[in-house]
């Protein structure tokens, strides 16, 4: 069920599927929007492409929008999600009324975290993609998050190691290529929502930071406490932020 209204659009990040929305989507429908959740290739029931590339998932999600009509939205990207946005941004910017970047940022990846990438990529060859999610998904947490809440990690390892090792590695593949997308929030016509968690160690605080200032007209939202997954780790706080931005947008 997508529901009525204004449509918005919920990106996934890395090793998750439109699933991890659940709440948010519920949370909107009441709101009365039109939500569109989409699993981007290689993750959930979405087929694996290669070779991969943030610029195909974007066109992916393109061809979603076409295909329901929809001229213009409201698109928020959690990690992956958001360099998906980002693209998106870049490809269609008279199509977006809004963008939220969810622990999310625009610059491409260090010298050293694309050696990172590759690092994993091998460790999957070699030990198997189910053993890589079970240690990769504690990490995105808080760690008092994850010892009080561990059903929640088990659950999104659970889903996780059910992909494709294959998508996976296209996954880490599209995130190291990425180019630099600064530009896209510094030239951005429709607001940007930022998400950022105080103990986020999967976006690198220095980007985290510097991307703030980029856009002209932008809603800044630090979670204490709060690691990489804010949409579980303070769910009612990240709503409201979420609710509140799409009501922004919709009414400046």
């Amino acid at each position: 069920m997508e529901g009525k209204g204004f449509p918005v659009v919920l990106l996934h990040g890395f090793c998750e599927d439109s699933r991890i929305w659940e709440d948010f989507k519920h949370d909107l429908l009441e709101e009365n929007y039109r939500v569109i959740t989409i699993d981007l290739p290689g993750f959930g029931e979405s087929e694996v492409v290669r070779p991969a590339s943030i610029q195909y998932y974007a066109e992916a999600v393109l061809a979603v929008l076409d295909a329901k009509k929809l001229n213009e939205v409201i698109v928020i990207g959690h990690s992956m999600g958001g360099y998906t946005a980002l693209a998106l941004a870049e490809m269609a910017p008279k199509r977006l009324r809004g963008l939220g970047l969810f622990h999310s940022h625009p610059y491409a990846d260090s010298e050293d975290k694309k050696g990172a990438r590759h690092k994993q990529i091998d460790f999957i060859n070699r030990q198997g993609h189910q053993l890589y999610v079970k240690q990769l998904v504690p990490k995105l947490f808080a760690s008092s998050y994850g010892l009080s809440h561990p059903f929640d990690l088990d659950k999104l390892i659970h889903r996780a190691a059910r992909y494709q090792a294959e998508g996976i590695i296209a996954g880490l593949e599209a995130m190291a290529k990425r180019p630099d997308r600064s530009e896209v929030l510094r030239q951005s016509a429709c607001p940007v929502l930022f998400i950022v968690g105080e103990e986020d160690t999967a976006v690198p605080a220095e980007a985290s930071r510097d991307q703030l200032s980029l856009p002209a007209v932008a809603d800044i939202n630090v979670l204490e406490k709060v690691a990489h997954m804010g949409m579980i780790e303070a769910r009612r706080k990240t709503q409201l932020m979420v609710r509140q931005f799409i009501a922004f947008c919709l009414h400046k």
